[in-house]
């Protein structure tokens, strides 16, 4: 990947951890051909990274009215909102406390209010969702919610408020967010149950859905396990919102270490710009190595799956190298869509798996 003004000097320059190129629609090993935007690396590099909205956790404090909206004056606002609806792991008078988290892409505001137990429905939330588009600086076009389990109670107060929903787990600021809320404040608050936590993204072991294999026109012919630099995606790096095609880039730690690797996936496809807009229009939110049943998977929406390809027993290694590297960071990892390896990319993903027990 490059920008105009850089094409002599790659931005993106990394290294490819094993850099397996296999045939997507038979699942066999070809030659090792790394992507020349990408450069040879013989071991594995991981940190740990947090989500971050630049902004300070919650200040612990004790149930308490509505709270006020928060800005954050050093990003710029989207029009792009993240919004949760749901039950946190604390009883107040016996009854659990539910909170209505709303942010935007950037982590320019926050609003938190809390509803009464009998006062958890659509028309309460589309209130709260109202009075913050009347003190927003930016309104929304889109409002995104991951949560499945109030899919209905949120589309229905959506319904009546002049904004696209979105069910999605491309809710980057606001999982950073839970997980803050989840660490610093909600263990500090009387009432607090720590084994009412978890209300988060299914088990592994409960997982029972099975992938959706894609159509053939939107399969890539080879893909690669690759890495990069953390360093391209902070501030001063090779990435940014002019060379990623019709991809995004989700918020990025800036304190993290910047010599640690982020793990991908480069798709090369001669239908490149075709695969790349179909993904930006299916909210694809990550992608796993299934390492019992040997497959490549990509995650969308709230909850589907597509099978992008099967795995050899050496595609499978590094497939675990790609899943402990993912760990390392929270989840964090990117994929890329090219026509081939000296090709700008027409789609570049820089994803975040949602945390579990949100």
């Amino acid at each position: 990947m490059i920008s105009s003004s850089r094409r002599h000097c790659r931005p993106m320059h990394a290294a490819i951890v094993g850099c397996c190129v296999f045939i997507a629609r038979v699942g066999l090993a070809t030659s090792f051909v790394p992507p020349v935007l990408f450069q040879q690396r013989s071991s594995i590099s991981a940190s740990s990274i947090l989500m971050s909205t630049n902004e300070q956790p919650d200040a612990p404090t004790s149930i308490a009215a509505a709270s006020k909206m928060t800005k954050n004056t050093d990003v710029e606002p989207s029009d792009e909102w993240e919004l949760d609806c749901y039950s946190r792991p604390v009883l107040v008078d016996g009854k659990k406390l539910w909170e209505v988290l709303i942010t935007d892409s950037s982590g320019s505001f926050r609003v938190c209010e809390t509803l009464a137990s009998n006062k958890v429905n659509s028309k309460e939330l589309r209130r709260v969702v109202e009075e913050a588009i009347e003190e927003a600086d930016v309104k929304p076009n889109i409002v995104r919610f991951f949560r499945g389990a109030m899919f209905n109670m949120i589309n229905i107060a959506l319904s009546e408020v002049d904004v696209v929903s979105k069910p999605s787990r491309c809710t980057f600021s606001l999982a950073g967010w839970l997980e803050e809320r989840n660490r610093d404040v909600y263990p500090k608050m009387e009432g607090y149950r720590p084994t009412m936590a978890g209300g988060g993204p299914r088990a592994s072991f409960l997982d029972v859905r099975t992938p959706v294999k894609l159509p053939d026109s939107l399969r890539g012919e080879k893909y690669a396990f690759v890495s990069l630099p953390l360093a391209e995606f902070l501030e001063g790096g090779g990435v940014n919102n002019e060379n990623i095609g019709v991809g995004k880039v989700c918020p990025v730690d800036p304190t993290l270490p910047a010599d640690a690797f982020v793990q991908g996936i480069v798709i090369l496809t001669t239908r490149a710009n075709g695969l790349a807009a179909w993904l930006a229009g299916t909210e694809v939110s990550g992608f796993k190595c299934d390492l019992r049943k040997r497959t490549l998977v990509m995650e969308t929406d709230i909850d589907n799956q597509y099978l992008m390809a099967k795995l050899n027993d050496v595609q499978r290694a590094e497939g675990i190298a790609f899943e402990e590297g993912k760990d390392a960071l929270g989840g964090l990892h990117f994929v890329s869509v090219q026509v081939d390896e000296d090709d700008d990319p027409a789609g570049f993903w820089l994803l975040k798996e949602m945390p579990d027990g949100l």
